[in-house]
């Protein structure tokens, strides 16, 4: 709902085309969404190191990370997962907006709130990446101990064991971790980028 009153949306002067010939590349968001210790954030990570070796400007907004500032008031609940995707969106649109390819790396495990995303972005600018790994496969990993301590019931609300996990059904692209290392899942992600026309081609 929109509480602010008196106020006015001023259109940028700068056409998006001339951005892009001046950048180089268009602006995309990359929607890396999985169960914690599915690869996001290291994926993402990954990509990001790649694409800045070849020049293309990047940044990744992470789940965790982001939850120490812009969201460090919302809670796990069914409520705060929603604020806290509907606030990355906005935020990761003004980054595409600037031309940058924005990585984000959530569980969003909505998919009504991973679409009224989409529905921010323009047409093709979007892109859902599903970090596909099964729950054992995730548990196995458990990097962070959350599986563990969710067992105990340490955690409510924890995606994947107390809380759902909404698999996409319709991904632009698909990265399999139980079967892929994670240089081939960021360098697929890199090539899906380059196909579609967002960065240059090597």
């Amino acid at each position: 709902m929109q509480k602010s009153t008196n106020i006015t949306w001023h259109g940028a002067i700068v056409d998006p085309s001339e951005r892009q010939a001046v950048v180089g590349q268009k602006g995309a968001v990359v929607w890396l969404t999985g169960l914690s210790a599915s690869g996001k954030s290291t994926i993402a990570r990954r990509a990001e190191q790649l694409l800045l070796e070849r020049g293309a400007m990047v940044y990744v907004l992470d789940g965790d990370n982001i939850r120490f500032g812009l969201n460090k008031d919302l809670g796990f609940s069914p409520e705060d997962r929603t604020e806290n995707i509907r606030r990355i969106g906005e935020v990761a649109k003004l980054f595409a907006d600037a031309c940058v390819v924005t990585l984000t790396a959530f569980i969003s495990p909505y998919r009504a709130d991973r679409d009224k995303v989409r529905a921010l972005m323009p047409e093709g600018t979007f892109i859902e990446c599903y970090v596909e790994a099964s729950v054992a496969t995730c548990e196995a990993r458990d990097p962070k101990g959350l599986y563990k301590k969710a067992r105990a019931g340490q955690i409510p609300e924890f995606t994947g064991i107390s809380a759902p996990y909404e698999e996409p059904v319709a991904s632009e692209i698909v990265l399999p971790t139980a079967d892929q290392t994670v240089d081939e899942s960021a360098l697929a992600l890199i090539a899906f980028l380059q196909e579609k026309g967002f960065i240059k081609a090597l």
